[in-house]
């Protein structure tokens, strides 16, 4: 618990580790010790919250119950142990969660996909525009230059959109007029010098085998968008082209495609399912995304769940057979409090109080070391999220049914026939 007070107390401070080796060190040894002190630890817990509560207790189910829990603590650990790890390692998982879906997730709210449009036909194109979480389409093209001249080219970078479309790909931009050329200016970027006003150069356009130039003179129009945060998807000093200036019938012979969409994984990896589904040997990329890590971290993220599914069956099951084992055992002396005139309804009353206040408080002791062990952990992750509040009231909810779960499992344990065989030898 000092280590992750610690790391708690420097990602609140602002003091992030900055040694990733010392930290991967500690953090596990931290988070695997915490877990065996909360096991060993809920024995004795259980045992003083017991004789407190008997102590002070007028009530006979509670403190018959209480007095059980002091004389026999270890029934406690043996039955509650398994929620109790579970919903520790369940606040532990939803740190790892977050964690992969900071360093899956862009800071750019847009994602971008250029496709080389020479590969695409018309059809396609229309198909790629219209697939399910593309937000924004535009073309980028560059000016003819002839290969064989000697010397550095000057290139005209252009982007073929309409107003609509740019204020998709740059929402900073203002001041956009239909059917005219723009000069697209930012001055937080280097402007292309080559982008001179009245310089004029030619973009090579093709139909049906037909070739042609398309010349463009660059106008004096400006039109200016901020770009303080870098993420804009075109270049100061790019000339924005109409697509109805564009010659009827023709496409660029060298140009990309580019579509837009949300940044959060689950609309990249719809977006990228359509593309594929449109045409699978498309070449595709994915600025700012590594496909690979995408999917990666899908599997990663499929396994914890379907670990955390698996484990909450488990530990209930485990839960009921441990349940069980103990009611057996406590057979002989359930039949003597039945022949000394307790009532069937008491008895449920001592076997539920019994099994959950232990169950409770490990609970509870669970979800706040739980917490504070995600908390260190994240901290040490070097993501920008340190405290998960999202995720306590799903918590919260889970251990209370867990409760719930125990406490109904506790009922049937004590029969409403009393065997005095069990007692013979007592």
């Amino acid at each position: 618990m000092g280590i992750i007070s610690g790391y708690c107390v420097a990602g609140a401070t602002g003091h992030e580790p900055k040694s990733t080796s010392l930290s991967s060190i500690l953090m596990p040894l931290a988070i695997v010790l915490v877990g065996i002190g909360l096991v060993l630890s809920l024995p004795i817990i259980s045992r003083s919250l017991a004789r407190s509560v008997a102590h002070g207790s007028g009530s006979l189910p509670l403190s018959l119950a209480m007095r059980r829990n002091e004389v026999e603590p270890g029934g406690a650990l043996r039955v509650a142990t398994g929620l109790v790890l579970l919903v520790y390692a369940a606040s532990l998982a939803q740190g790892v969660l977050i964690e992969l879906n900071q360093v899956s997730n862009r800071n750019s709210p847009v994602q971008s996909y250029t496709l080389p449009l020479h590969e695409v036909s018309d059809e396609k194109r229309k198909a790629f525009e219209r697939v399910s979480g593309v937000e924004g389409h535009f073309i980028k093209m560059d000016s003819w230059w002839d290969h064989g001249s000697e010397g550095w080219p000057k290139i005209l970078h252009a982007v073929i959109a309409d107003c609509d479309q740019l204020r998709k790909m740059v929402p900073t931009a203002t001041g956009c007029q239909e059917q005219r050329l723009s000069r697209l200016v930012s001055d937080d970027q280097i402007y292309d010098q080559s982008s001179r006003p009245g310089a004029v150069f030619p973009f090579l356009l093709q139909a049906k085998g037909e070739k042609r130039f398309f010349r463009v003179r660059v106008p004096e129009r400006a039109l200016k968008y901020p770009d303080k945060t870098g993420e804009a998807l075109v270049d100061s000093g790019d000339v924005l082209i109409p697509p109805s200036m564009i010659p009827k019938g023709f496409r660029p012979a060298s140009a990309t495609l580019v579509l837009l969409s949300s940044s959060a994984p689950d609309a990249v990896r719809s977006v990228l399912d359509g593309i594929g589904g449109v045409d699978p040997t498309v070449e595709v990329e994915t600025p700012g995304v590594v496909v690979t890590a995408l999917q990666q971290i899908t599997v990663v993220k499929t396994i914890l769940g379907m670990g955390m599914v698996l484990g909450l069956i488990i530990g209930v099951a485990a839960y009921l057979v441990a349940a069980t084992d103990r009611a057996v055992e406590r057979r002989p002396q359930v039949t003597a409090l039945s022949l000394l005139g307790a009532r069937p309804r008491t008895l449920r009353t001592v076997q539920v109080v019994q099994v959950v206040l232990p169950l409770a408080v490990g609970l509870t002791l669970a979800v706040a070391l739980g917490k504070a062990s995600e908390s260190s952990y994240l901290v040490t992750g070097g993501g920008e999220i340190f405290w998960d509040g999202a995720g306590v009231p799903l918590l919260l909810a889970s251990t209370l049914g867990v409760v719930v779960v125990a406490a109904l499992g506790s009922l049937p344990l004590i029969g409403r026939r009393i065997d005095p065989e069990l007692i013979r030898r007592d």
